[in-house]
């Protein structure tokens, strides 16, 4: 098989995981990743004076309000599409994003965003069980890589106690999730359109959060530094990123798309060291290098296009 980009590989036989990647096809699936991997720390500035829920709530609406505004959210999806995206909208963000706030209140910004980097795994698993196939050895082998940065990552701020066990637990239920959502958004963004799809499910989980996220406006106090964050968090990372992750799951696969993942924990160290004067470890340090190097293979594994793709033992 010769190299070609996603948008150049027409063939039958050709599954999205199997093309090779273009330098801009590296750029698209690093964007999302970049922009999550400050989120968290957006999730805690708002924390600073909003409640959890309402948090959850303003990002959803921010980045529905961002996305009506583009043309393209209005093209037509058909009635049949609506049960997917409604799943999508629960599994993707009303239910994770909610996770997430709440984590936060227990578990610091920069290990949140750490253990968010073991999504590709769980998304490379939900992939297996529906198509009834291992991933390639490559991608398996990058993906057991990225764990093990992610885990070598996470180690020091487990050790010194401040994480809490519930926190954590939120924080795998979320990306549980994701891995869900990761494999639904593919095929259903190939048929009807990233912001479409992403613009009726934001929609959905803003009906869903809202009792919630009302109600936690007498728990909360006004600080622009707060609002200023929880609206960054609606436009970018809500809005813009998921209409590029849900983009690049038609496009590279879910397994691919979700291993932008393995950005987040460096993204979150630099900020914690930049912007929020956090020390950090070595080990933390050296754990983001070995989840990236996970990630290369993830994203450089490829099966024959020959009918050999099915041994992927």
């Amino acid at each position: 098989m010769h190299d070609a980009s996603p948008d150049t590989a027409t063939g039958p036989h050709v599954a999205p995981e199997d093309v090779q990647l273009q330098p801009r096809d590296w750029v698209a699936l690093s964007l999302p990743g970049l922009i999550w991997g400050s989120s968290f720390f957006l999730i805690a500035e708002g924390l600073d004076a909003f409640s959890p829920f309402l948090v959850t709530w303003l990002r959803i609406v921010f980045g529905c309000l961002v996305l009506s505004t583009v043309p393209a959210a209005r093209a037509v999806v058909p009635r049949s599409a609506w049960p997917r995206i409604a799943t999508l909208g629960v599994v993707w963000m009303a239910l994770p994003l909610s996770l997430f706030s709440l984590a936060q209140e227990r578990v610091s910004s920069s290990v949140t965003g750490m253990i968010n980097g073991g999504t590709p795994l769980l998304t490379a698993l939900v992939a297996a069980v529906l198509v009834r196939s291992l991933p390639p050895r490559r991608q398996a082998f990058g993906l057991a890589i990225g764990l093990a940065g992610i885990a070598l990552t996470a180690l020091p701020s487990w050790s010194d106690g401040g994480s809490s066990a519930v926190g954590v637990l939120m924080i795998l239920a979320a990306i549980s999730c994701y891995g869900v959502a990761l494999n639904l958004a593919g095929p259903t963004q190939r048929r009807f359109g990233s912001i479409p799809v992403m613009v009726r499910a934001l929609a959905i989980a803003a009906a869903l959060t809202s009792p919630l996220g009302l109600s936690g406006i007498g728990a909360s106090d006004f600080a622009w530094r707060s609002a200023l964050a929880v609206a960054a968090l609606g436009a970018l990372g809500t809005g813009l990123a998921f209409v590029l992750m849900a983009s690049n799951a038609g496009r590279y696969g879910g397994t691919r798309a979700a291993s932008t993942t393995y950005l987040i924990p460096g993204v979150a160290l630099l900020l914690g060291l930049a912007v929020r004067g956090e020390s950090v470890a070595v080990l933390a340090v050296v754990g983001s290098a070995i989840a990236l190097s996970g990630a290369y293979l993830v994203n450089t594994g490829t099966r024959p296009v020959d009918g050999s793709s099915r041994r992927s033992a």
